[in-house]
C-alpha cells in the first residue's frame, strides 16, 4: 500500500534526521573542543613557553577535518529532513488533507477558458495542486498545458505508458524532490530558453584574443617591474590599452553579463535534474524521445549546463574584494563575456529542447505520483469513434475518497443529453465537475477517479463558474450567453464537444429560459455535441421531451427530516418531485406562506 511504504520510509528518514542530529552535536562540540586546545597550547607556547610552536598545527589539522566532515553532516541531515517532507506531502495527498500544502498553479490559469475556472483547474485545492510535483516551470507549465487542451489518442496512450512505466519509481521522485537547492515556488526556466535564442551579441573573434594577451601583458609586465625591476612604463602601457578596449566593448559586454544574469540562478537545479532524467532508464518511447533530446549530439545536456554554471560562478568572483583588483588586471568580466557567448552560440539553440524535456519528464512523474498513491484510479480507454463519455463509478477526485458518492454517466450517439433535475446542494454541480474533470484528465493522459472510463476525444466547454464582471459591465446572463456562444462556436472544430450548463440560462424570465435553453441545446445536439444540463427549474425537464430519443431526466434527490436535509448524492432516472427551498428558507427563521 502507497500509505503504508510512505510512513516506512518517512520514519527511516526521521532516524536518519536524528542520527545526523546527534552527529551534529558531537561535531559542534568536538570543534569548539579543538578551539579550546588550540588557545590552550597558544598559552603554553607563548606565555609559558613549555610547548613547541609546532604542536598548534594538530587542533588546526583536526579543526578542519572536522569542520569538513560537520559540513558533509548538516547537508545529509538537510536532505533527511527534505525527504521526510517529501513524504509528508505523499501521505498528506493519499489522506486527502493536501490543499494548501503545494503550488497552485494560478499563474497558468487562462483569463478566458472554454473550463478551466469552472472545473478547478488552478488555485488553491485545484485538480493542479493534486497532481503537480514539479521542481522546475518548465514541468509546471508542461503539466498546466497538459489540463488545458485535450491530446490526441496517440500522445494519451503514448503518456500513459509512460506513467505506468515511472508509477513504481519512488526512489526517482524522491531523488528529483531532492536535487538541488530547495527552493520557494519554481523556477522560471523559461527565460533561460529564451536567453539561449536570442541574437549573439559577441560575435567577433579578434577581440577575445586580444582581451587574452593584453591580460597577459599586464601581469608580464607587472611581474617583471616588481621583480625583475624592468622599466614600469611598460605595465602603464599595458594597462592603458586595457583600459582602452574594455572602454571599447563595454556596452556590449555589460549586456552579455546583464543577459546571463538572469538564468544563471535556474543553472544549478536545472543541470541535476537534467543529470537525473540522464540516468534513468527508458523503456516506452515517449520517455526515449525525452532522453534523446536532453542528449544531442552525443554530450549529457548536464555537463554542459555545469560548464556553463562554472562560467558563471567565475564572473560572480569579481565581487570579491580581495579578487577585484587581480580581475581588473586579467579583464575578467571581458574575457569571461566572451566564452559565455561562445558556449550560448554552441549550446544556446539546445536550450529549449533540453528545457521543454524536462519540463514533460516532470510532468509525466507528477502523473505518476499520483498515480502511484491512487492506485484504484485507473487508466482511461480512449475509443477512436465518438461521440462517447462512458464512465462508470465516477468521484469527483477533490473530494475526499471518503465522502465522494460515485455514479454512472453515460453520453454517446443515443443518448447525447442528460437533464439532470434536483433541489439546491444536491449534487448536480459536483456531477457536472466530476464528468469534466475525468474528460480533462483522461485527455491528459491520467488515472481517473472511476471503476471505469471509455471516452472519444472531445473538447470541453462548460458554463459552471461564469460571473458577471463589473469592471467590464458585463451582467452574469451576458456573461453566461457570452460563453454558450463559445461553446457554440467549439462544435466547428475538430473534436465533438462536451458541454456541461449548470443552471441554464437562470439569469432571464422562464418563457425566455425555456425557449433559449431549448434552442441552445437543441443547436449544440444538432451539431454533434454530448452534455449535461443541470436545473432545479422543473419546467426545463420537458427539454427531453423536445430533444427526442437524444434526451434523458436524471435527478438527485433529498430528504428533510427533524428540521435537517439529507442528501445521498446518488444519481437516479426520472425528474426529481421534490423541492428544498422552502424548507431551507424557513430552517434559517425566514417567514415563507
Amino acid at each position: 500500500m502507497p500509505a503504508q511504504e510512505y510512513r516506512i520510509r518517512r520514519d527511516a528518514r526521521q532516524a536518519s534526521r536524528d542520527e545526523l542530529t546527534w552527529q551534529h552535536n558531537r561535531l559542534a562540540d568536538g570543534r569548539l573542543a579543538m578551539v579550546g586546545l588550540a588557545a590552550l597550547l597558544a598559552w603554553l607556547t607563548f606565555s609559558r613557553h613549555l610547548v613547541h610552536p609546532g604542536w598548534l598545527a594538530i587542533p588546526v589539522i583536526l579543526f578542519i577535518a572536522l569542520a569538513v566532515l560537520h559540513d558533509r553532516v548538516l547537508v545529509a541531515r538537510d536532505c533527511a529532513r527534505r525527504a521526510m517532507a517529501f513524504y509528508d506531502r505523499g501521505l498528506a495527498r493519499i489522506e486527502d488533507r493536501w490543499a494548501g500544502m503545494g503550488s497552485t498553479g494560478a499563474a497558468f490559469q487562462p483569463e478566458e477558458h472554454p473550463y478551466a475556472a469552472d472545473l478547478d483547474l488552478f488555485g488553491r485545492g485545484s485538480v493542479f495542486e493534486l497532481l503537480s510535483t514539479a521542481r522546475l516551470s518548465a514541468g509546471e507549465r508542461t503539466l498546466a498545458s497538459w489540463l488545458l487542451a485535450p491530446a490526441s489518442p496517440a500522445d494519451i496512450a503514448a503518456r500513459q505508458a509512460a506513467v505506468e512505466e515511472l508509477r513504481q519509481r519512488l526512489d526517482l521522485r524522491e531523488e528529483l524532490a531532492l536535487v538541488g537547492e530547495e527552493v520557494s515556488g519554481w523556477l522560471d526556466t523559461s527565460k533561460l530558453a529564451a536567453w539561449g535564442q536570442a541574437a549573439p551579441v559577441l560575435t567577433a573573434t579578434w577581440p577575445r584574443i586580444a582581451a587574452f594577451l593584453l591580460a597577459c601583458a599586464n601581469i608580464v609586465s607587472l611581474v617583471g617591474a616588481l621583480a625583475y625591476d624592468t622599466w614600469a612604463g611598460w605595465f602603464v602601457l599595458s594597462g592603458l590599452a586595457s583600459i582602452a578596449f574594455t572602454m571599447r566593448w563595454r556596452r556590449k559586454v555589460s549586456a552579455v553579463i546583464a543577459a546571463s544574469n538572469a538564468p544563471a540562478h535556474h543553472l544549478h537545479l536545472l543541470a541535476e535534474v537534467l543529470a537525473v532524467v540522464e540516468r534513468e532508464a527508458a523503456g516506452s518511447p515517449r520517455l526515449q524521445a525525452i532522453r534523446s533530446r536532453v542528449d544531442a549530439d552525443g554530450r549529457p545536456a548536464s555537463k554542459r549546463i555545469r560548464e556553463l554554471q562554472m562560467l558563471v560562478n567565475l564572473l560572480e568572483s569579481r565581487s570579491n574584494q580581495f579578487f577585484a583588483p587581480i580581475s581588473a588586471l586579467l579583464l575578467w568580466g571581458t574575457q569571461l563575456a566572451w566564452a559565455i557567448e561562445t558556449w550560448r552560440a554552441r549550446n544556446g539553440p539546445h536550450l529549449a529542447q533540453w528545457v521543454a524535456g524536462v519540463g514533460e519528464f516532470e510532468a509525466l512523474t507528477s502523473l505518476a505520483s499520483y498515480a502511484y498513491e491512487h492506485p484504484s484510479d485507473p487508466f482511461p480507454a480512449i475509443v477512436e469513434r465518438g461521440p462517447l463519455f462512458d464512465g462508470e463509478g465516477m468521484a469527483h477526485p477533490l473530494i475526499a475518497s471518503a465522502r465522494g458518492v460515485a455514479n454512472d454517466v453515460r453520453l454517446d450517439a443515443g443518448t447525447r443529453v442528460l437533464v439532470v433535475s434536483g433541489s439546491n446542494m444536491s449534487g448536480k454541480s459536483t456531477l457536472l465537475r466530476t464528468v469534466g474533470v475525468a474528460a480533462v484528465l483522461a485527455q491528459a493522459g491520467a488515472p481517473v477517479r472511476a471503476r471505469r472510463l471509455s471516452i472519444s476525444p472531445l473538447a470541453v466547454g462548460a458554463t459552471l463558474r461564469v460571473q458577471d464582471s463589473l469592471q467590464a459591465g458585463k451582467s452574469r446572463f451576458f456573461a453566461e450567453i457570452t460563453r454558450l456562444r463559445a461553446i457554440v462556436d467549439q462544435t466547428s472544430g475538430p473534436l465533438p464537444v462536451l458541454f456541461l450548463l449548470d443552471e441554464l440560462l437562470a439569469g432571464t424570465n422562464s418563457h425566455d429560459r425555456r425557449v433559449g435553453a431549448t434552442s441552445v441545446v437543441q443547436g449544440l445536439v444538432e451539431r454533434g455535441a454530448i452534455g449535461l444540463v443541470t436545473t432545479h427549474d422543473l419546467a426545463l425537464a420537458a427539454l427531453t421531451s423536445t430533444l427526442g430519443v437524444g434526451a434523458q431526466n436524471v435527478h438527485f434527490r433529498d430528504t428533510f427530516e427533524g428540521g435537517e436535509i439529507h442528501f445521498d448524492y446518488t444519481m437516479r432516472p426520472g425528474v426529481v418531485q421534490t423541492s428544498n427551498a422552502l424548507e431551507l428558507m424557513r430552517a434559517i427563521g425566514l417567514i415563507v406562506d
